[in-house]
This record gives C-alpha cells, structure tokens and sequence, in this order.
C-alpha cells in the first residue's frame, strides 16, 4: 500500500491520533475516503470522456503509454526485444541442435565452457 510498511502504518495512525484526537478520527478517516472515492470517480469519467473524444480509432489507446518510461519502454525497447525474440527463435527453428556448435566452430566462436586459446606473445 503506496510502499509504507506496517511501523510507517502504525506511526501514521499514532500522529493521526495525536493531531485529530479520538473522537474526531473517524469523522476525518470518513471524510479521507469519500474524497478518495470522489477523485477515484472523476479520474475514470476523465478517462472515459477521453476515450469516447478520440473516437473508435484509439479504442486501445491506455492513457498509462503516455508516461515518458512507458512510452520509451514501448516504442523503443519492446521493438527490439521483438526483433531480438524472432532473430533467435527463428535460428532455433532452422537449424538443429548438433548443427549450431558447428556454425558456432565455422565462425571461430567459443561455446559455452569452452577456454579461448592463449598468447603469450599478445600481451
């Protein structure tokens, strides 16, 4: 819940107590809510009213792609990882097991475990 844990919880509760007093923390906890539920309410019309103003053509349109992380994330990352995904699996279907070692051995790369030969002289 909003990342508090139950001490941050608990310490709310006694401050709240201390501010509020017991006979008027429930009228303010009553109150909290019916303001949560109202803004609750107007986000979803807001969001509702915006799907219904853009039309049919965005019907899967999630007003959350408009954040800068998600929208980075979505166009940027995820056509890579898509072409990533594809490049690999497609390699996996064309060609067998036992023949990937040896293209890997053709291309003079290492396989998994597999120590790189040394040079004294390289260094």
């Amino acid at each position: 819940m909003f990342g508090l844990n139950w001490p941050e919880i608990a310490a709310l509760v006694v401050i709240a107590l201390l501010v509020f007093g017991p006979e008027k923390l429930p009228q303010a906890a009553a109150q909290a809510g019916r303001t949560l539920r109202n803004l609750r309410r107007l986000a979803n019309n807001a969001r509702d009213d915006l799907k219904t103003g853009l039309g049919p053509e965005f019907a899967d349109f999630d007003p959350t792609d408009l954040n800068p992380k998600n929208f980075v994330r979505k166009h940027l990352t995820a056509d890579l990882e898509d072409d990533w995904n594809a490049a690999s699996s497609a390699a996996a279907v064309a060609a067998p097991a036992y023949a990937t070692s040896y293209a890997a051995e053709a291309a003079g790369e290492l396989g998994y475990g597999e120590i790189p030969p040394y040079d004294p002289e390289a260094t």
